[in-house]
């Protein structure tokens, strides 16, 4: 009886240590909340530009008012000791936040860029914020409102498969991270 009550209380503490580490992600603590969202001692120095984007705005083609389909995304300044990147664009003022749109992972070191609607060689993505796998194209309603790119150089290739969960992709990327550079756009309505 007494192996049964021990085994329901590991059990429950297991549980309640889950709970607590997926609301650390989901608040902002994780990977890609505000100022925190990566380790602190990860260097936002890498720069990250977009063919696509004109005066800071990124054209319906991207959302699902157009064609839905992803922009294309330059960085330069990965580290040495780069074995990997991965491309995380999200919305942090979303209802839940943060909304993910797309994560791309186990981009070869050696590129610079993912082209408007094609995955780099190679490169994986994971599930988003909808559950869909790939680009989940944002659909501003009423206003304009901006999305973060975010290119995080990983000192790692990720051991995941092409569709892993978002949460299990965050986590990995935050563990693996070694410097990072942030788009910020906007896209109308």
């Amino acid at each position: 009886m007494s192996r049964s009550r021990d085994a329901r209380a590991r059990l429950r503490r297991a549980r309640t240590a889950a709970l607590l580490g997926v609301a650390a992600l989901v608040s902002g603590c994780g990977l890609v909340g505000g100022p925190n969202n990566v380790r602190a001692a990860v260097p936002n120095t890498m720069t990250v530009t977009s063919p696509d984007v004109t005066r800071g705005a990124m054209g319906v083609a991207y959302t699902c008012h157009g064609a839905g389909k992803f922009p294309g995304i330059h960085w330069s300044g990965a580290p040495a000791g780069t074995k990997s990147l991965a491309v995380v664009m999200d919305d942090s003022a979303a209802p839940i936040t943060p909304y993910i749109y797309w994560i791309v992972f186990n981009i070869g070191p050696q590129t610079t860029n993912i082209q408007a609607g094609q995955i780099p060689a190679g490169a994986r993505q994971a599930r988003n914020s909808k559950g869909s796998l790939g680009y989940d194209p944002p659909c501003p309603v009423n206003e304009t409102h901006s999305y973060r790119f975010t290119v995080y150089a990983l000192g790692s290739r990720l051991r995941l498969p092409t569709g892993i969960s978002v949460k299990s992709a965050w986590s990995a990327i935050a563990q693996a991270a070694i410097e990072r550079g942030r788009l910020t756009v906007s896209a109308p309505p």
